[in-house]
């Protein structure tokens, strides 16, 4: 399945290369809804609540008014998940929050497991290099995508992957790498990170993995 995705910044839907250089912005916010309302699932980021610098909490709750989002960034509390899904959210992705003192955080995961349920929950991945990365992106960490995976399978509905070494870059992701990672896992998984063909979708789809897109989307490349 394909979940196009909606990364918002600055009250703006952007497009960044590795988390870091933006190379696209759109306010034709109309435009977007129209053309993913026959999706199932449409992943919606604040960038900037990720990064600590703010947020978009009104265009959150406007998408998930018009579109079924699971939506990412900024959620480091069980209140702050409980706010989302009360605001329209589908769903609610962690990354971050889920490490402290350069480990899973457990406690913390289970907690938050018993406060809204493993079926609303989506646990990020973040990969560069090998280790995941944190703090958007910014803090590279000593855990590896499979221990993460492997500490926190009881506590979700799914899982989301990202390869930053390839997002944003159109040049495809490691069908590898994700296809030893959906083998650790009964749960859902998602990738995402580069992603620039019908094809890749569909071998993605054969291994039982959903692909999300943005800038292959934004860009015409993939075709919507």
């Amino acid at each position: 399945m394909l979940i196009p995705s909606i990364d918002l910044m600055g009250g703006k839907i952007v497009q960044l290369v590795q988390g870091e250089k933006k190379a696209l912005e759109f306010e034709n916010f109309a435009e977007w809804v129209e053309r993913f309302a026959k999706y199932p699932l449409v992943q919606l980021i604040d960038l900037d609540a990720a990064m600590g610098k703010g947020g978009n909490r009104a265009l959150i709750t406007e998408f998930c008014g018009k579109l079924r989002c699971q939506v990412g960034g900024g959620i480091r509390a069980v209140d702050d998940a409980r706010r989302v899904l009360g605001e329209g959210a589908a769903r609610v992705i962690l990354g971050s929050s889920l490490v402290r003192g350069g480990a899973v955080d457990v406690a913390f995961t289970a907690e938050l497991t018993a406060a809204v349920g493993a079926e609303r929950l989506v646990m990020a991945i973040d990969s560069r290099g090998g280790r995941v990365a944190i703090h958007g992106w910014k803090t590279l960490t000593e855990i590896t995508p499979a221990s993460m995976l492997e500490a926190l399978e009881p506590c979700c509905s799914a899982f989301l992957y990202t390869h930053i070494d390839t997002e944003g870059m159109l040049q495809g992701i490691p069908m590898d790498v994700v296809r030893e990672l959906r083998a650790r896992t009964s749960r859902g998984f998602i990738a995402a990170g580069g992603i620039c063909s019908q094809h890749e979708i569909d071998e993605l789809d054969a291994m039982g993995v959903d692909a999300v897109v943005g800038m292959g989307i934004y860009t015409g490349v993939v075709d919507v």
